[in-house]
């Protein structure tokens, strides 16, 4: 049997089938990148840092009914939170470096000269390097250094073993 069309009859998408709109598909698209964007830089940020940076949660003001597709405005509400989250992220990096560099500088004049930086103590956390040296101007000697004026820079030779059962 031959089925005949009509030229001015179109076909008709299922009633079921949900048609986005293209300018809706291309704008979720560009937000989807734009966050993939966004976590890839904010996990270089962390990932470049240390001691690591705090990295919690940053979408626990959106509501959470289970899995779901986001529509347009929540993309836009992760897109601005994760915006929001790397200008803090980067801005704790920079403070960290700095923070980071004074105490180098500060571990320099602690060696170069012991006497007038009694009793600082730095850490290998304070200097952004791995490890638990600890250095510590202390009297060399004792009591018959610190009344001599007798005073070096101690390092210490890292993490305490942990002996146990």
């Amino acid at each position: 049997m031959a089925v005949i069309e009509h030229p001015d009859t179109q076909p008709q998408a299922a009633p079921w089938v949900g048609v986005e709109a293209v300018p809706e598909r291309a704008g979720r698209a560009d937000l989807r990148a734009q966050i993939a964007r966004l976590e890839r830089e904010l996990a270089h940020v962390a990932a470049a840092a240390y001691p690591r940076l705090d990295m919690s949660p940053i979408t626990a003001h959106l509501d959470h009914r289970g899995p779901r597709v986001l529509e347009l405005g929540e993309l836009e509400q992760v897109r601005d939170a994760l915006a929001d989250r790397l200008t803090t992220l980067r801005t704790a990096a920079l403070v960290q470096a700095e923070e980071q560099a004074e105490a180098r500088d500060e571990l320099e004049r602690m060696l170069a000269d012991p006497p007038a930086h009694r009793g600082k103590r730095m850490t290998n956390a304070q200097l952004g390097l791995p490890g638990c040296t600890v250095y510590e101007v202390v009297p060399r000697l004792g009591p018959l250094g610190r009344l001599a004026s007798w005073w070096q820079v101690k390092v210490s030779s890292g993490c305490p073993l942990a002996w146990g059962p």
